[in-house]
């Protein structure tokens, strides 16, 4: 009995400490929600939470700017590439052997120089015969001519003969052409590069002889996205920098592809750079700046004043202390500005700082920056 009675007063022990621990949960539930909504208060209250008046009527302390016109270069930053003015890997058109190499590794080279001489002798051999052969047919020739005018032999015999030595001529042109082959001569000026062969090296038609490079000027190579086409013309100026150079330099567009790239949407254009003292190399990666148009009454606002929305963009302007959302529209964008299109007029205060907090209507306090 005793046993029994000890399991019956254990239940009304263990109901109380579960009643207990669901009060003390309760009562931790709601001192959490009674916390949340006083500190939502105090936010209110300082005005800094939701940007409009709290207790007390304080406002939200925000920067702006007041807007103005002023010069601006519409300047389009993209990468570009820098080629050499003429570039050819030099290879010869016969094979045979490496008779000759007549240039530098590394110099500059004179257009029509001779550089390599591929072996001959055979090729001055048929010469010989063949020339021979044509002033054999010449002299025959002009017996010939001479017997058909004393009516000695007929018109037909001597137009053989004179068929026969427009043949042979025929020939050591030929020969003549193959011979000029064995020689390889420098197609314009430059400088020459690394040479990959020897002297007494056989050589094929697929044989990289050396690279032949003419940089001064060099040309640079870019695109530009198609809304800018209308805005280049043939000679514009273009500025740019390559890696470890600090030096800036220009130069001048040249030549624009006809049509636009379907794939990239896209424009092609080159421009010619002066290259005097051999700094820019082909291969090189640039950073080139064009200068589109340039604006003397610009609308230029900073960039971290500007919000994206779903149908555009828009800023916060102050009226009679309060804030005002705006819809504008904008243009060409800088490294910390943006230019304005439409949507603002000069003398508006923008505000640069609070976007996340403000609300329309929200009373605010603004300190003003320079522009």
């Amino acid at each position: 009995m005793n046993r029994l009675g000890s399991k019956h007063e254990g239940k009304p022990i263990q109901m109380k400490k579960r009643y207990i621990f669901y009060l003390l949960l309760a009562l931790g539930l709601a001192y959490l929600v009674y916390y949340r909504i006083t500190e939502n208060k105090k936010i209110e209250g300082g005005g800094t939470a939701k940007g409009g008046k709290g207790k007390g009527g304080a406002s939200l302390n925000v920067d702006g700017i007041v807007v103005k016109t002023g010069d601006f270069a519409d300047n389009l930053e993209i990468t570009g590439n820098i080629e050499a003015n003429e570039a050819v890997t030099l290879k010869s058109e016969v094979a045979g052997l490496v008779t000759g190499i007549y240039f530098k590794e590394g110099s500059s080279v004179a257009k029509g120089t001779l550089l390599v001489k591929i072996n001959d002798r055979d090729i001055q051999a048929q010469l010989k015969e063949a020339i021979t052969k044509q002033n054999l047919a010449t002299n025959n020739e002009n017996r010939a001519k001479q017997l058909l005018e004393k009516g000695a032999i007929s018109q037909e015999e001597y137009d053989n003969s004179q068929a026969e030595l427009q043949t042979l001529m025929s020939q050591v042109q030929l020969i003549r052409a193959q011979l000029a082959k064995t020689a390889i001569i420098a197609p314009f000026s430059g400088k020459i590069g690394l040479r990959n062969i020897s002297v007494g090296e056989y050589i094929t038609p697929n044989t990289a002889i050396a690279n032949l490079l003419n940089t001064n000027p060099v040309k640079i190579s870019f695109s530009i996205p198609e809304k800018y086409v209308a805005q280049l013309k043939t000679n514009s100026n273009i500025s740019f920098h390559i890696d470890g150079n600090n030096k800036n330099f220009t130069g001048k567009v040249f030549a624009i592809e006809p049509g636009i790239n379907q794939q990239t949407r896209t424009l092609q254009i080159k421009a010619l750079a002066p290259n005097a003292n051999n700094e820019l190399l082909p291969g090189s990666f640039a950073r080139v700046k064009l200068t589109l148009a340039a604006i003397n009454d610009a609308m230029l606002i900073p960039t971290e004043a500007v919000i994206p929305v779903l149908e555009g963009k828009v800023v916060y302007i102050v009226k009679n202390g309060k804030a005002q959302q705006v819809p504008i529209e904008t243009g060409t964008r800088t490294a910390n500005k943006i230019r304005v299109l439409s949507g603002l007029n000069i003398g508006d205060t923008v505000l640069t700082t609070g976007a996340m907090a403000l609300k329309p209507e929200a009373d605010v306090k603004v300190k003003i920056a320079e522009n």
